[in-house]
């Protein structure tokens, strides 16, 4: 056996022990990011504490916290501080999540609809991650027409602010659905094949998938499933 094929060989094991590192780090940093998130959410719903965010001023307090998070979650991201930084992120999501899930709730089948919207973003997770272990091509390409659609969606949900038309906020919920399902997929891609070395920024991206999935599918749950009481 060559020099070469020795060091060809260790390189694979130093790369594959890299990826299964990157990509168990995301995974409990991923599950760990829940626990502040219905926290958030709990406190959200209980106190009533979002109930006046909304319209204009709700978008604001949300997009202003949750870029300013994310500049921060980015200049930290290469320290222990950086996974703080992400879980407080997460409150602040579950905060902004409690208003939408106080509607829910209020409807006589509200903790049906939350347990199925939950239910339902576990199940797309499983299944992208799945197909990110078995889709041999590139999924690069496929991300730059996501990113498009994202900033589509931005937009369609901030003219819907004050629009507030029912059918328009169904379509964008389905449209984000299929979005960032597909987010899903093309980000845990690229941390099986290694093309992500950072397990907080990973852990972000996944985050906001799930987030958006699971935000998108209790909406449509609560527009068309929803019974009063």
């Amino acid at each position: 056996m060559s020099f070469d094929t020795i060091a060809r060989r260790a390189d694979t094991v130093v790369l594959d022990a890299s990826r299964q590192r990157v990509l168990r780090n995301t995974y409990w940093l991923l599950a760990l990011s829940l626990v502040p998130t219905v926290l958030g959410a709990w406190i959200g719903v209980s106190t009533g504490i979002t109930a006046a965010l909304s319209g204009g001023v709700g978008l604001l307090v949300f997009l202003g916290g949750a870029f300013a998070f994310m500049f921060a979650i980015e200049r930290t991201k290469h320290s222990a501080t950086g996974v703080a930084v992400l879980l407080a992120f997460t409150f602040f999501m579950g905060l902004m999540l409690s208003r939408l899930l106080a509607v829910v709730l209020g409807f006589a089948n509200g903790a049906q609809l939350v347990m199925t919207a939950f239910g339902g973003t576990a199940a797309v997770f499983f299944l992208m991650a799945n197909l990110a272990t078995v889709i041999k091509r590139d999924l690069d390409g496929l991300a730059k027409w996501l990113f498009f659609g994202a900033i589509v969606l931005l937009v369609g949900g901030i003219i819907n602010v004050f629009v507030g038309s029912t059918a328009f906020m169904a379509a964008l919920s389905v449209m984000a659905i299929g979005i960032f399902s597909a987010f899903l997929l093309v980000d845990l891609k690229r941390i099986v094949d290694g093309g992500e070395t950072n397990y907080i920024t990973a852990t972000l991206a996944l985050y906001l998938s799930l987030f958006n999935v699971f935000q998108s599918l209790l909406a449509l749950l609560g527009l068309f499933g929803g019974e009063r009481e």
